[in-house]
């Protein structure tokens, strides 16, 4: 240091009093260039451009090669915090090895994923760890670690969590609204945040696009009132990409741009991803909302003083004592054999088997006939980083068992497509070198990816080429030539063979046969466009074009998928039957899923397989969970896409090299009737997921099967000191050494409202030799019993016994006891005194929570300008009352009555206010004395906001 270094170039100041220094020496035009993404250089002081925002859910994405480690769902299945840290620690090694050659390469991660997988339709189920809070913050806790690194000061990798909240739906995802009543926003829906914020290795939070209770998530005031008080470090919030232009442009919740702008700086988002890398807009807002007075430049400071939080710990400004910066070493720490083993370690420890009736593990020598649609890929997701390595589950088995006892059947439908002038569709040869798999070349934004149009297109001829057909459900289909090239359409409209896999943020790869007189249509899902024939080659109707050029196609079958399947079936010992999604097409980011059910043509193989052979295994390799019939099935198992090493993982399990110890991180359901509506965020009301789920699921949240077993034995639990403590032995009493996932959950045996049929307090994976045992314990703060107390608005641990279940899975459970724990009675609401916010209601039927004004707050009112009815327990009216007051915005009727007595009280304003937010109060005559439940009915398009008492 000299007499002329700037204070905040100090390695040896607190960050709080470097930013001050920076702070003070920027202008406001450079603070205010710092609120986009692409944050520009200060080159008269020396500051480097900078951007937020890198995608690693389960490897470095967008960027080329890299470790691609088991999707985030697999993650979850594998219960173990430990190896998911390691995991988070590869993650962030890469991160700081690819930028070391590409300084595109960015370190503010935006990882993990910690929404709840609610809904099991929803399209990025992939991207979740857990249905279960608990479980999601525990795991997205130990990839966080993982990525930080675990230098006091400096952080490796700077994580972001997403999405803050509520988010579980593609549909309509920038428009529609959660409506998250009270206890699910705090028992649920925060929780996850909450306790992986509190364990302090998260930079920040990326807001939804999606609306919660009426109010666009980057307008959120939960921000400030919950995020920013669970933790001292400045938390950077990051909006989504394209968020901020949603709010005006699809949300139409504000008129400009620039209120909106302002808005959302002042709510407490700190940086705008919006327009990709032009920074012209978001800036000219900014600045416009400055002129306007919709901003200070207080606001300005305090987002870009966030940012510049991140940006020290990151270590940007001491180069010379960043740790991280001069271990990143391309030879060192990428690609390693550390990360290689790694990332089969995880996917091994990822493979849940889920039924086993004694066929597993496989017999050596034996004959195996693997056969499915997934047999023998490797599929990637939309934040997959590109394969450096790769395995299949047939590559895995032919590794294991040897390709002369291992025989295959894809069970694709393979056909020719016949014009009306009695040609087919052909497939030029092509000579040319494989091109680069899509993102071998890094692209920060992998949507931008154009496809080939340097390969001829498809003509016709007199014989025509063999394409191999599957429909991945719905109708949506692909088409591949005998090359291994799926037909794809580029931007000048020609159908090509030419790419290696379906992908892209709109995907060029998938067709619909549409039936048309005696045969059929195809129709180009990618641009909605219908196929036809032309001179130059096979293309899509140009845009705006009618129908009447389509060509119209016969489909001529050569061979059916289950006829294959069935040859290589009947003539093995053992059928695996590889089934299950491509990432990339029905379910995924922007499209949800409509049934749980296995495609069509996927039952059809399956099918065929258990009538050739009765040993036939399933397993299932995808994304999300799936309604099955598994009675007739003798083993079935569960992976998530398993990144580079998925096939190796999976065939070492089904060989018995090791005994399978995943587990479900979320309910199976057994039919589609069992889902609550896709919007329907009320886990209490609707009685939604493995907490209240009152069905008989198909496999219960925590279920996983072993080739061991394992006694429970011992249990004991205490509560002292502000904790319960319990403990409890775990033997193998199998003949393999295997993992087990200990559980514990809790019950209120006695609860005063609704609670869970019981929740995951803690668990722990062990590994045990054959009759080994262990000691397990854990310690349990009493405030992880407590609830959400709408009475009184905070949480409140309820006296009284509470049951201890201990064992393998939600539904297994081996030992019992109850402890009883001393709290806070329940007490009648104080409605004389504060009255009733709208929203802490105990029950409701037909109303939905929506924004008591554009900044905070919440009413209610009936859906769809219906009628809606609100019940609120135990009202405490005192002496008596003799008139009600409710405040209300919009046109129709508020009633009001006791318990089941008839409706006393009609308030209606004389006509509707001016607007959703212009509020009236209206007084009615209304008596009560004593304690009792208040009943509430809504009529119109109303909103009520609060209800008051006096007299």
């Amino acid at each position: 240091m000299t007499a002329h270094t700037p204070p905040f170039r100090d390695p040896h100041l607190p960050f709080a009093k470097r930013v001050d220094d920076l702070m003070s020496r920027l202008t406001l035009d450079e603070k205010t260039a710092f609120l986009h993404q692409f944050a520009p250089a200060v080159e008269r002081l020396g500051i480097a451009a900078f951007r937020t925002g890198q995608e690693a859910l389960h490897g470095v994405a967008w960027m080329g090669p890299a470790t691609v480690f088991p999707q985030a769902v697999g993650l979850g299945a594998t219960w173990n915090e430990d190896l998911v840290r390691r995991v988070g620690e590869a993650v962030s090694k890469e991160a700081r090895a690819m930028r070391a050659r590409d300084e595109r390469v960015g370190l503010n991660v935006w990882s993990p994923t910690v929404n709840l997988l609610r809904h099991p339709l929803w399209g990025r189920n992939e991207e979740g760890y857990s249905e279960d809070p608990k479980l999601t913050s525990a795991i997205a806790t130990a990839y966080t670690r993982g990525l930080r690194g675990d230098h006091p000061t400096y952080w490796r990798t700077a994580p972001v969590l997403k999405h803050w909240l509520a988010h579980n739906n593609e549909t309509a995802r920038d428009t529609s609204s959660s409506s998250v009543r009270p206890r699910v926003l705090n028992e649920y829906d925060l929780r996850a945040f909450r306790d992986t914020v509190e364990a302090g290795a998260v930079a920040g939070v990326m807001p939804a696009y999606n609306l919660v209770n009426g109010r666009p998530n980057h307008l959120s005031p939960y921000l400030g009132r919950h995020l920013r008080t669970w933790t001292r470090d400045d938390l950077l919030v990051c909006s989504d990409a394209g968020a901020p232009s949603n709010l005006v442009d699809s949300e139409h919740y504000f008129d400009t741009h620039e209120e909106a702008t302002a808005a959302a700086l002042r709510a407490g988002v700190d940086s705008f991803t919006d327009h990709g890398t032009d920074s012209s807009k978001i800036l000219a807002r900014v600045r416009g909302a400055l002129e306007q007075g919709l901003l200070t430049e207080a606001d300005v400071d305090a987002a870009v003083r966030r940012q510049l939080s991140v940006r020290f710990r990151l270590g940007e400004f001491d180069p010379e004592h960043d740790p991280y910066a001069g271990a990143a070493d391309t030879a060192a720490d990428f690609d390693t054999p550390e990360h290689r083993a790694l990332a089969r370690e995880a996917a091994e420890q990822a493979v849940v088997l889920l039924k086993n009736d004694g066929v597993l593990p496989l017999a050596p020598g034996a004959r195996v006939a693997v056969v499915g649609l997934l047999a023998d890929e490797c599929k990637l997701d939309w934040y997959s980083g590109t394969l450096i390595h790769r395995s299949t589950p047939l590559e895995g088995l032919y590794e294991r068992f040897g390709a002369e006892r291992v025989s295959f059947a894809e069970g694709v439908d393979r056909v020719r497509l016949r014009t009306a002038d009695g040609t087919f569709l052909h497939v030029l040869p092509s000579d040319d070198a494989p091109a680069e798999a899509r993102g071998t070349e890094g692209a920060l934004d992998p949507a931008l990816l154009a496809g080939r149009t340097d390969l001829p297109p498809l003509t016709t001829d007199a014989t025509g080429t063999e394409l191999a057909i599957v429909d991945w459900g719905e109708g949506v289909l692909t088409l591949r030539a005998p090359d291994g090239r799926y037909l794809s359409v580029a931007d000048d409209g020609f159908v090509r063979a030419s790419a290696d896999q379906p992908g892209g943020w709109v995907v060029q790869e998938t067709f619909r046969l549409e039936p048309h007189d005696d045969g059929h249509l195809l129709r180009h899902t990618g641009t909605g466009r219908l196929v036809q024939v032309a001179a130059d080659g096979v293309k899509v109707a140009a845009d705006g074009a009618d129908d009447t050029g389509a060509e119209v196609f016969e489909l001529v079958v050569t061979e059916r998928g289950e006829d294959a399947v069935t040859r290589v079936a009947a003539d093995a010992d053992v059928v695996v039957v590889v089934a299950g999604n491509d990432p990339h097409i029905n379910g995924r980011e922007t499209e949800d899923r409509t049934t749980l059910r296995l495609p069509a043509h996927q039952e059809r193989l399956l099918r065929a397989a258990r009538a050739a052979n009765p040993a036939t295994v399933l397993a299932l390799v995808s994304a999300y969970p799936y309604a099955v019939d598994v009675e007739s099935l003798p083993a079935v198992l569960w992976t998530a896409h398993g990144g580079q090493a998925a096939g190796t993982a999976l065939a070492r399990v089904l060989a018995g090299d090791l005994s399978p110890a995943g587990r479900l991180p979320q309910t199976w359901y057994a039919d589609d009737t069992d889902l609550p509506g896709l919007l329907d965020y009320d886990v209490i009301g609707g009685r939604q997921t493995y907490l209240y789920f009152e069905g008989t699921p198909l496999f219960p949240f925590g279920h996983g099967l072993s080739y061991a077993s394992f006694g429970y034995a011992d249990l004991t639990a205490e509560v002292r000191d502000g904790t319960v403590s319990v403990s409890f032995t775990v033997t193998n009493t199998g003949e393999v050494a295997a993992d087990e996932v200990a559980q514990l959950y809790v019950r209120a045996a006695e609860p005063s409202v609704p609670r869970p049929r019981r929740e995951l307090l803690a668990h722990r994976r062990l590994t045990l030799a054959p009759g080994a045992s262990t000691p397990v314990s854990f310690e349990v703060p009493l405030s992880a019993l407590a609830f959400w107390d709408v009475a009184h608005g905070g949480w409140r641990l309820e006296p009284g016994p509470y049951a201890l279940l201990v064992g393998a899975s939600s539904d297994d459970v081996r030992l019992s006891t109850t402890v009883t724990v001393d709290g806070e009675p329940a007490a009648p609401r104080p409605v004389c005194e504060r009255g009733l916010e709208a929203a802490d209601f105990d029950e409701q039927s037909g109303t939905e929570i929506v924004d008591r004004t554009k900044a905070a707050g919440d009413a209610v009112t009936p859906v769809t300008g219906g009628t809606g009815e609100l019940l609120y327990r135990a009202c405490d009216f005192g002496t008596g009352v003799a008139e009600v007051t409710v405040s209300v915005a919009g046109g129709g009727t508020v009633e009001v009555a006791l318990d089941g007595y008839p409706w006393t009280a009609a308030l209606s304003p004389a006509t509707p206010t001016a607007g959703p937010y212009d509020y009236v109060e209206l007084d009615g005559a209304f008596t009560a004395e004593g304690v009792h439940d208040l009943r509430i009915r809504l009529r119109g398009a109303l909103r009520l906001a609060h209800v008051g008492f006096s007299g």
